[in-house]
C-alpha cells in the first residue's frame, strides 16, 4: 500500500484548478486531505499537522527547513483581481485600514506597498470577522480570496495589490505555492505535478461545477492567475521574502 501524505490547502476558487487534478488522478490514493483558510494551511505545516502545504509565501519565514514543491502554485503578472485594497475614498485619503486575517502574504505585501509605493501613513488594523461592513469614509480594507470577488461592484476605489506589486518592482507575485519542511519521495512529487497539470487541461470542467456569477472563472483562471512557478516567478518570490 502506497504511503499517504497529509496535504493541507485552501479551498478558495483560485485553487480549484491545482486541487481538480489532485483529486481525481491515481495521486488522490496517496492524499489525506487537510483544508482550511492559508493563515491556518501554513499553521497546519508548521506544527506538523501536514507533510505539504498550499500557503501563503510570507509563511516561510516562519517555518524552519521549510522549501517550495513541485512547479504549481498561485502567481500573478498584473491584476489578479482577488487581493485588493478596497475602498470608497482615493489613496491619499485613505487613514485606516483592515488587514484580512485570513492570508499572512497579503497582509506583509499590503504593508510593504502602502509604506514604499503608495507612501501612506495610515493606521493598520487586524480585522474581525465582519470587518468588511465597517469599510466605509476613510476606512478602507485589504480583501483577498472569493470574498474579493464577490465585492468588485460595491467600492468605488478598488487597489489590486499585484498590479502594484508588479509597478514597484516589475517582477511577478506569488501568493501561494506547495511547501514542505522535509524531502518527499519523486515518484510522489513528480504525481502530485502531472495530476495539477490535468487539472488546469480540464479549467471548463472546473468552472462548469463552481458557478460563481459575480466574476468570470474562464478570465480568472486564463488571465489574472498564473499557476505554473517558473524562474520569473521563483525571482519574484525570493526578492518578496527578503524585503520583509
Amino acid at each position: 500500500m502506497s504511503p499517504k501524505f497529509r496535504v493541507a490547502a485552501v479551498n478558495y476558487l483560485n485553487a480549484k484548478p491545482l486541487l481538480w487534478g489532485l483529486e481525481r488522478q491515481p495521486v488522490a490514493a496517496q492524499i489525506e486531505w487537510h483544508n482550511n483558510y492559508p493563515a491556518r494551511v501554513a499553521d497546519d505545516l508548521r506544527e506538523g499537522r501536514a507533510d505539504i502545504a498550499l500557503m501563503p509565501v510570507a509563511a516561510m519565514k516562519t517555518i524552519p527547513d521549510s522549501y517550495v514543491v513541485g512547479q504549481y502554485g498561485i502567481a500573478a503578472h498584473g491584476n489578479v483581481v482577488s487581493v485588493a485594497l478596497f475602498s470608497n475614498v482615493p489613496m491619499d485619503q485613505i487613514q485606516t485600514v483592515y488587514l484580512d486575517y485570513q492570508s499572512r502574504t497579503s497582509v506583509r505585501l499590503a504593508e510593504l506597498l502602502l509604506r514604499n509605493y503608495w507612501k501612506q501613513d495610515v493606521e493598520l488594523l487586524p480585522a474581525p470577522e465582519d470587518y468588511i461592513s465597517r469599510i466605509s469614509g476613510t476606512t478602507a480594507g485589504v480583501i483577498i480570496g472569493d470574498r474579493a470577488l464577490a465585492q468588485l461592484s460595491r467600492f468605488t476605489h478598488i487597489y489590486d495589490l499585484s498590479r502594484a506589486w508588479q509597478a514597484w518592482q516589475g517582477v511577478p507575485f506569488v501568493f501561494a505555492a506547495w511547501i514542505a519542511t522535509r524531502p518527499l519521495p519523486e515518484a510522489f512529487v513528480q504525481a502530485f505535478d502531472e495530476a495539477q497539470e490535468q487539472g488546469l487541461r480540464d479549467l471548463e470542467q472546473v468552472i462548469a461545477e463552481n458557478p460563481f456569477p459575480p466574476y468570470s472563472l474562464h478570465t480568472y483562471y486564463t488571465e489574472n492567475i498564473v499557476y505554473r512557478i517558473g524562474p520569473d516567478e521563483r525571482i519574484g518570490m525570493e526578492r518578496f521574502l527578503a524585503l520583509l
